[in-house]
């Protein structure tokens, strides 16, 4: 049974539906770069964007907040927050003990129509590489949501060639169901996430 919560007093409840559905707009938007770290995120604004009201902004705020993405400032309202390198590696170091064995649950459970969606992604992947500019356009898009930093390795000189590879070794190994594979795939590439963003940390 879901878990209603209960609103402060003078306050109305916030439609579950309604806020989750602006989180995952923001969200998405601070993950495409529509929104850059540091910059504020003003209610009315949002409220214009997201078509809802301030009532909800608000909640979906402090969710944001709560994951996170978002930041609070004393008399300056939300902005997005800022992650450093150093942060960026530490989650992707958790990330690299979480999403191993992810990926090899991934393969042992996925379905026909997931394995064609799958490949299908990487055929995009492979094509944008090829296109040169397009490529950090894309990759800048398919961020992964789980690092929630806002450096992009797609800009990095040769990064796209070597990290589509690793996708397609990822999405390989699961269409044919080996999860050992999976798992090992997974770690070689946050592996290689990590070493660029060792690299960043220490260019001058």
């Amino acid at each position: 049974m879901p878990v209603t919560r209960q609103a402060p007093p003078g306050t109305r409840p916030v439609p579950p539906d309604a806020r989750l559905a602006v989180v995952a707009a923001v969200r998405t938007d601070i993950m495409r770069g529509e929104y850059a770290p540091g910059q504020r995120l003003i209610e009315a604004d949002l409220c214009a964007r997201y078509r809802t009201s301030r009532f909800i902004v608000r909640s979906a705020l402090q969710e944001l907040s709560a994951q996170g993405l978002v930041e609070f400032q004393r008399n300056r309202g939300a902005r997005v927050r800022e992650i450093s390198l150093g942060e960026a590696i530490e989650i992707t170091e958790v990330r690299k003990l979480l999403e191993g064995p992810q990926a090899a649950r991934a393969a042992r459970r996925v379905t026909r129509a997931e394995a064609t969606a799958l490949r299908a992604m990487v055929t995009d992947m492979r094509v944008a590489v090829s296109g040169g500019e397009t490529a950090a356009r894309l990759l800048r898009q398919l961020r992964d949501q789980t690092v929630r930093h806002q450096f992009s390795l797609s800009l990095v000189p040769g990064r796209p060639a070597v990290s589509l590879p690793q996708h397609e070794a990822i999405v390989a190994a699961v269409t044919a169901h080996d999860p050992a594979a999976a798992e090992q795939a997974m770690h070689d590439h946050l592996r290689s996430v990590i070493e660029a963003l060792r690299a960043l940390a220490a260019a001058p």
